[in-house]
């Protein structure tokens, strides 16, 4: 049997998790553990054509794991036959200690804890499914995978903020980006499908969290994500790019604590707090309907994209490829279209036909001849993870 890895990317109140043979590229199971400490869990466990939901609750991460390590055992594929040779975690900040994949140590662990700080909604998680992963499965390597690693190849002048530089400095303030490893994987697919390596491209990782990143020659040069993954493009529930005084103004005339604030721009805003919905296939729906509040804050979702675009492609003197993927990237054609609207003078066009619904297989958008070239390229964030352990170990 080939090797495989189990990658678990822990959040807050849930599990995600694959069963992934590295050197095919396929998942062999895959799951998610919801609703993590409340009264009523929910597992689902993916096993070829077979999917079993379970509904009973879930104390804990402990609980968790424990329940679709069991699973594995009774359902399939069995863990003890399937050839494990790591486990991979999904870790979201690693600062500028971490370059590349790890091995889990204790030094390691601390590490990630001590910057919990620069990630507090998911560092102190992705660290509890390590912690459970360790414990329930001490006989195989653990590799941690950091989203901000694809990022340390920023330059300077992309990373560094114009803040006081003891201050910055004291307190790690800079550009760390995020959803790296879907970045990463998403670029080296594009070169790969073209036969090309040195390229110029810019990648659209547009989901409920949503970043874009400039990629040259494989490296990272830019990214919208920054000391956290509030900045940026307009999000389901995430502000984006704002301006920073609106802290002080709110907490000046309208009484909002540090925390109320937050609370608003990270999830009371973008999409949601535009039309009401983070779905943007509800706000499709409410456009189609006549909601003009829904056509504006689509128009602002779109707006940002086009901004970046070309901001992008001139911090790179150019631009050969064009990259869509996650949720929405993947399956909205018509952002795809309205993102690319009246970017033709850049050579950024897209074929109608070619762009008509859902992707599921790395395609070509753009029409035949077109300078640049667009793409949808379905994102596997597991697989590179699955991928990047393999190669440490």
């Amino acid at each position: 049997m080939s090797a495989t890895v189990l990658v678990i990317n822990s959040g807050s109140s849930s599990i995600k998790y694959q069963l992934v043979d590295p050197d095919a590229g396929t998942a062999l199971a895959s799951g998610l553990v919801e609703r993590i400490g409340e009264d009523a869990g929910h597992i689902e466990h993916k096993a070829g054509s077979t999917k079993t939901e379970r509904h009973d609750r879930v104390a804990d991460h402990g609980d968790g794991l424990r329940q679709v390590l069991a699973l594995f055992e009774e359902v399939g594929p069995a863990l003890s036959e399937a050839g494990i040779v790591a486990v991979g975690h999904r870790v979201v900040q690693g600062g500028k200690e971490f370059a590349g994949p790890a091995l889990v140590t204790d030094d390691v662990v601390a590490t990630i804890e001590r910057l919990a700080p620069l990630a507090p909604l998911h560092n102190p998680a992705n660290l509890t499914g390590i912690r459970v992963g360790r414990e329930l499965l001490p006989d195989v390597p653990h590799v941690v995978v950091f989203d901000t690693a694809f990022f340390q190849t920023l330059p300077d002048a992309a990373a560094t903020y114009a803040l006081d530089r003891e201050v910055a400095e004291k307190y790690s303030v800079r550009r760390y980006g995020a959803h790296g490893t879907s970045h990463q994987y998403v670029s080296a697919k594009a070169a790969e499908v073209l036969g090309r390596d040195s390229l110029k491209q810019i990648v659209l990782h547009l989901g409920n969290g949503a970043s874009a990143s400039a990629v040259v020659g494989g490296k990272a040069v830019d990214t919208s994500m920054g000391l956290t993954p509030l900045e940026g493009l307009v999000m389901g529930t995430r502000t984006g790019d704002i301006d920073p005084a609106v802290v002080f103004h709110l907490k000046r005339n309208a009484g909002m604590s540090v925390d109320e604030i937050d609370d608003l721009f990270n999830k009371r805003s973008g999409l949601k707090g535009l039309t009401g919905e983070n779905d943007l296939r509800e706000v499709h729906r409410l456009i189609a309907e006549g909601d003009t509040g829904a056509r504006v804050g689509l128009d602002v979702y779109t707006y940002r994209l086009r901004k970046y675009i070309g901001s992008y492609a001139a911090v790179m003197g150019g631009l050969d490829v064009l990259s869509f993927t996650a949720g929405v990237g993947e399956n909205d054609d018509i952002v795809r279209a309205e993102a690319v609207a009246g970017l033709e003078f850049l050579g950024v066009e897209i074929d109608p036909e070619r762009n008509a619904g859902r992707k599921k297989e790395p395609t070509v958008i753009s029409p035949d001849g077109a300078k640049v070239t667009v793409m949808v390229i379905p994102t596997n964030e597991e697989l590179a993870i699955a991928r990047q352990a393999m190669s440490l170990i």
